[in-house]
């Protein structure tokens, strides 16, 4: 429910904060006194769009941040969503908040964190229904009249039972649909795919195996030059001559000299080492000179091979990705496509008949959810009409359109009924506000007030099936008198036994029912209007109530406590 409500520079409210306890909220005070600006401004905390004409004048900006106390029901049904935006940080509290520039820009924020209006929106909706002259009611979206049906009805577990075979059907449509692709194509596909595997395995690439070739061309192309420098090298090292000495003898000497000095000054004994190791890895580099030089090949058959093959692989991996890697990969890519194909035929033998048997399970579902549905819509009507004749609207009748479009790839259901995630049924609540004038969608009702009302019936008649924690009424008492207005205000109050309700209102008979009444004042300021509210107890919303009644007078005083005393009695009644 909604705990605390922050406003600043706000049309003609410059800084309000506003605390709620739970059960019936009421704000009364005069027209115009910014009742329904605090509503708007509720309503833009909670994802509504607003214009940049509401930022007070004067101010860059406007803000607006409500503090909701989540309870179960709705932490499990935000959790997801919550959780996947990374937005939960405290579970039982949710903060949200609008900026709303002047130049436009509006920023909105969950728990601190900016989100996407959309997000707040959908986490708002969750929060907060809001009752009213707006296009945006609930009750006005034909999708929402199913879910009402269908918690009226106790539908929730059997919904959840269909939904899950649902997707498995979906799943399994996909699936088929994909097979019979593959299938359509598959003879010249197949063919194709017989081809690129044949040639590929033919090839029977090895990992790295371009990078062994390459470097074995490099070799055999040069080998006459690597010959030459290898044995020019070891002639240098250890071939001798007439005229020439080579680097081992002469390192030798040097050795054996060094050697020698040791013997007599022994601080030469280090250098007579070191020459002694030079010599010894020298004779190690002429070593492997000359097992190098003897395996160098001369071998012009061999280089055509490796010229051969890599003309292969460079033609394979010009088709097939500009790697052996990726060749490969498309070579098992390309061998379980084939094999798909190849067993095409049973798969989709398989799948159909797959879908049969779900189809079957779904119709059986669907055929008990609709039953449930056509038993609950009559109470539903009955019920709701019920309570709309205590609310001045005797003469309006209700019908809960049920209906069912026949479709031969449907449920197996008399010839075929079309299905989707929901069932077989297409729900939709119409509404006759005056004898003979037909039944009517509810969206082209013409009076907020009328709408108000209905909603507040249907709310009376699922106040235990109802999740959202906090209901907002506005003008719900419009063109309605003070009996009525007893009626409407003691169903509000019992609706607060179950949510939090809150209520602007103009009647004494219903704003005495509430358990936190506030009263909304207009003031001048430094030749500004601004708006007040405070919360009236006691002999202070005596007064209130007496001049909601005409005048603050003593006859109006004492029907004033008359009202509170009746409400009194009828609530202690109820609660016992």
């Amino acid at each position: 429910m909604l705990r605390e409500l922050h406003i600043q520079n706000f049309a003609i409210i410059t800084d309000l904060t506003l605390k709620f306890k739970p059960g019936l909220v009421v704000l009364t005070g005069e027209t115009g006194a910014g009742k329904s600006i605090i509503l708007d401004a509720l309503s833009a905390v909670l994802g509504t769009r607003v214009d940049s004409g509401l930022v007070r004048a004067g101010s860059n900006q406007a803000f607006v941040e409500a503090v909701f106390e989540v309870d179960d029901a709705t932490l499990d049904t935000l959790k997801p969503l919550l959780e996947q935006e990374g937005l939960l940080d405290e579970e039982r509290f949710l903060t949200l908040s609008r900026e709303i520039r002047m130049e436009g820009r509006s920023i909105a924020r969950v728990n601190g964190r900016s989100v996407n209006l959309s997000i707040q929106s959908e986490i708002g909706a969750a929060l907060v229904d809001v009752h009213g002259q707006s296009e945006h009611l609930s009750l006005l979206k034909v999708k929402s009249h199913r879910q009402l049906l269908d918690r009226f009805a106790g539908n929730s577990t059997l919904l959840q039972e269909y939904q899950k075979h649902y997707r498995i059907w979906s799943d399994l449509k996909d699936e088929l649909l994909e097979l019979e692709r593959v299938q359509s194509s598959a003879e010249e596909r197949a063919d194709i795919l017989r081809y690129q595997i044949g040639q590929i395995e033919a090839a029977k690439l090895k990992p790295n195996e371009e990078e062994n070739l390459l470097k074995e061309r490099m070799r055999l192309a040069n080998a006459e030059t690597l010959s030459r420098y290898a044995q020019s090298a070891l002639q240098t090292l250890d071939e001798t001559s007439p005229e020439t000495s080579s680097v081992t003898d002469l390192l030798g000497s040097v050795s054996h000299d060094l050697a020698s000095l040791a013997k007599i000054d022994a601080q030469m004994q280090t250098l007579a080492d070191q020459a002694e190791t030079a010599l010894s890895s020298l004779a190690d580099i002429a070593f492997e000179l000359r097992h190098y030089s003897e395996q160098i090949e001369f071998n012009p058959a061999r280089l055509d091979q490796i010229e051969l093959r890599i003309d292969l692989i460079n033609s394979l991996k010009k088709k097939h990705g500009g790697s052996i890697e990726s060749v490969l990969k498309f070579l098992a890519s390309a061998q379980e496509e084939l094999s798909k194909i190849e067993g095409v035929e049973e798969q989709i033998k398989e799948v159909s008949q797959k879908i049969r048997q779900v189809k079957e399970t779904l119709a059986i579902t669907a055929q008990e959810l609709s039953e449930n549905r056509q038993q609950a819509a009559n109470k539903m009507r009955a019920q709701m009409e019920e309570q709309l004749s205590l609310l001045e609207m005797k003469k309006t009748r209700l019908k809960v359109l049920i209906d069912q479009q026949e479709d031969d790839l449907g449920l197996p259901i008399k010839n075929g009924i079309a299905f989707d995630l929901n069932g077989i049924d297409k729900v939709e609540l119409l509404i006759e506000t005056n004898p003979g004038e037909g039944f009517k969608p509810l969206a082209k009702i013409a009076s907020g007030g009328e709408t108000s009302r209905l909603m507040l019936a249907l709310k009376e008649v699922l106040a235990e099936a109802d999740q959202i924690s906090t209901l907002v009424f506005d003008e719900i008492d419009s063109g309605i008198g003070g009996r009525v207005g007893m009626t409407v205000g003691s169903m509000l109050w019992q609706l607060g036994r179950h949510h939090q309700v809150m209520c602007v209102t103009h009647l004494p008979q219903l704003a005495a029912f509430g358990d936190q009444h506030f009263k909304v004042d207009k003031k001048n300021l430094d030749n500004r209007t601004i708006t007040q509210v405070q919360e009236v107890t006691g002999k202070r919303r005596v007064t209130e109530l007496a001049e909601m009644l005409g005048s603050p007078g003593e006859q109006s005083v004492q029907t004033a406590r008359e009202l509170l005393s009746s409400v009194v009695k009828f609530t202690s009644t109820i609660q016992e």
